[in-house]
C-alpha cells in the first residue's frame, strides 16, 4: 500500500470519528454514536502494537496538514482517545501480569500429572516448572544486566518439593520478574537471545510465553484457548523477527529448499509472506504470490506456527502445496 493511500485514509479514520465524536445530539443519536466509537475503539486494539503506532503517527501528521484551529486539536486526541501509542511497555507488563493469573488460576487445582498433550512427553507439572523456571530466569537477567549469556541452569531455583505447590511457586517468580521489569528504562540496552538486545524484549518476550503455556494448559483440559486477534498478530511477528536468533530453528530452516508461504489474517485483513532457502531467511507484511498461502483467524496462525495446531484442521484453508508448508513446520518444531 502506497504512503499516500496510508495518509488518506488515517486522515479520514480521523476525521470520521472526530465528527462522530463531536456532532451535535439533535444531528447523531447518542447512543448511535457511542456504539460506532465502541466498534472503531474494539477494532483498532486488534492491531499489533507496531501498527497502533504507525496508525498513531499518520494520524499526528493528517492533523498537522490542517491550521491550528479546533479541527487540528480535535483531530490531535484521536491517538490518544484509542491509547494508539500508549506506552508499550507497561501494555506487555500488564498483558502479561493478567495471563500469568489466568494460567495459575487454570492449573491450581490440576492433578500435576496431567499429560499435555501440546507437549509431547509433558505433564501439567513440567509445564508450570517450564513457565516459573523461565520467569525467575528472566528476572535473574533483567536484573543484572546481562552483557552475555546466562543460561536456565545457572539461576537458583528454590523448587518446592511438591509438584502440587508449583503453581504458586510459578506465580511468585511471576510477580517478581515483573517488578524487575517494570522498574528498567525499556530502551536500555542488554544482552538477549533475541532480535532486540535491549531491555524491552524481554516483556514482549515473556506475553508470548504466556500466551502460548496458558494455550497449552487449556488445550490440555479440553478448553479452546482465547487469544486476542491483535495479541496473535504481535505474536507472529515476535516469532518471525526472533527465527534468525533461535539456532535451533534457524539451522533446520537454512537447510530447507527455496520456497516461501503467504499466511492471512482472516479476522484482521493482516497478511505475511516469509521466504527460506539459500538466500536465507526473510519475510514482509505482505501476501505475496507464494506457492503455499494459509488462511486462518490470527490466533489460529500463532498457534499454527508454534505447533500447537496441526495444518489438517477445519479451521485452516489451505491453498498451493501443501509439502512446502508441511516443511516449514517440520523444520521449525519447538
Amino acid at each position: 500500500m502506497s504512503d499516500a493511500l496510508l495518509n488518506a485514509l488515517a486522515e479520514a479514520l480521523a476525521e470520521v470519528v472526530t465528527l462522530i465524536d463531536t456532532c451535535d445530539d439533535d444531528v447523531l443519536d447518542p447512543d448511535t454514536a457511542v456504539k460506532w466509537l465502541e466498534s472503531t475503539g474494539f477494532l483498532l486494539d486488534r492491531l499489533p502494537p507496531a501498527d497502533r503506532r504507525e496508525l498513531a503517527a499518520l494520524v499526528r501528521r493528517a492533523a498537522g496538514r490542517h491550521s491550528e484551529d479546533g479541527w487540528r486539536g480535535d483531530l490531535l486526541r484521536v491517538p490518544d482517545g484509542f491509547g494508539l501509542d500508549d506506552d508499550q511497555h507497561e501494555r506487555y507488563c500488564d498483558a502479561v501480569e493478567h495471563l500469568v493469573e489466568e494460567f495459575a488460576r487454570a492449573v491450581r487445582d490440576v492433578d500435576p500429572s496431567t499429560p499435555v498433550p501440546t507437549c509431547p512427553g509433558w505433564t501439567v507439572a513440567d509445564l508450570v516448572k517450564h513457565h516459573g523456571t523461565t520467569h525467575r530466569w528472566m528476572e535473574h537477567v533483567v536484573r543484572t544486566r546481562a552483557t552475555e549469556r546466562v543460561w536456565a541452569r545457572e539461576v537458583p531455583l528454590d523448587l518446592p518439593e511438591q509438584p502440587s505447590a508449583y503453581p504458586d511457586w510459578m506465580a511468585r517468580n511471576a510477580e517478581a520478574a515483573l517488578r524487575t521489569v517494570r522498574k528498567v528504562d525499556p530502551d536500555l540496552p542488554m544482552w538477549s537471545y533475541g532480535a532486540d538486545q535491549r531491555v524491552a524484549f524481554f516483556p514482549r518476550r515473556l506475553l508470548f510465553e504466556a500466551v502460548i503455556h496458558l494455550a497449552d494448559a487449556e488445550l490440555a483440559l479440553g478448553r479452546e484457548p482465547r487469544i486476542a486477534a491483535g495479541t496473535a498478530a504481535d505474536g507472529i511477528e515476535e516469532f518471525l523477527e526472533n527465527l534468525p536468533h533461535y539456532s535451533w530453528i534457524a539451522e533446520p530452516v537454512g537447510a530447507l529448499p527455496d520456497g516461501s508461504i503467504a499466511f492471512l489474517a482472516e479476522d484482521t485483513g493482516a497478511a505475511w509472506t516469509i521466504s527460506f532457502g539459500g538466500a536465507g531467511f526473510s519475510w514482509t507484511k505482505t501476501a505475496s504470490a507464494a506457492p503455499v498461502a494459509v488462511a486462518a483467524p490470527a490466533a489460529d496462525l500463532l498457534l499454527l506456527l508454534y505447533g500447537r495446531r496441526r495444518p489438517d484442521a477445519d479451521r485452516f484453508t489451505i491453498t498451493g502445496r501443501r509439502a512446502v508448508l508441511d516443511a516449514w513446520l517440520g523444520a521449525t518444531a519447538f
